[in-house]
């Protein structure tokens, strides 16, 4: 079964539109694709509506009722900060293998293709002392990373990719996500980027991103 982690350069850069993106696609060709983003913050529970979870449901045609909530993100918290510091608020913790245990059973289960969406960037902090990172290691499945064209996210995203590669985690696809205010542009980031990755195809994501994009992105994935 198709499994990647989908991590990047930081928050709010375009990683759930991509989940997204990809599960209609997926969906649309009658793959049975699934997605599983375990750690939500920011989320209200009264308000789903808009929120990451809703937006990856609707993707797979699915309501937006509290068991389908709970099955897809199980780990939730009002609090619109780091994991370790919304769950902190709640007077919650989140355990490392609590959270890898649950994205493994969510690939296990899964019927076709499915994304592991993480929480903020790669090094975002999960608790006291694991951070995505951590999570990617355990879950051990290759990573889809995403990175936006805003200035400054060359070396974020770099950065990361270090990350990655320090931990002998794999990458199937690095994609530099448009941003709707960037002062960069996609070409010039991946092209940056590329002079210091070369490790996996670089894939733009335009905005309005359309079937032709996701095909491409799905095709490099080696799914489909």
């Amino acid at each position: 079964m198709a499994a990647f982690f989908v991590t990047g350069s930081g928050t709010d850069i375009g990683k759930t539109f991509v989940c997204a993106g990809l599960a209609a696609y997926w969906r649309d060709a009658g793959l049975k694709p699934a997605v599983f983003k375990p750690v939500v913050t920011g989320f209200d529970l009264e308000a789903p509506e808009g929120s990451d979870p809703a937006m990856l449901l609707a993707a797979l045609g699915l309501p937006t009722d509290r068991a389908a909530l709970q099955a897809i993100a199980p780990f939730r918290f009002r609090a619109p900060l780091s994991p370790d510091q919304a769950a902190a608020l709640e007077g919650r913790s989140l355990g490392l293998e609590d959270v890898a245990k649950a994205c493994r059973a969510a690939i296990q289960a899964a019927d076709g293709p499915i994304l592991v969406e993480g929480a903020g960037g790669v090094m975002s902090p999960l608790n006291g002392r694991a951070t995505m990172l951590d999570l990617a290691a355990a879950i051990a499945v290759p990573v889809l990373f995403v990175a936006d064209s805003r200035l400054g996210s060359i070396s974020h995203a770099l950065t990361g990719l270090a990350a990655l590669k320090a931990r002998a985690l794999p990458v199937a696809v690095l994609l530099v996500n448009e941003s709707p205010s960037g002062s960069v542009g996609t070409a010039p980031t991946m092209s940056s980027i590329a002079g210091h990755f070369d490790e996996a195809p670089i894939l733009a994501v335009p905005r309005g991103a359309g079937r032709q994009t996701w095909a491409q992105i799905s095709d490099a994935l080696g799914v489909g």
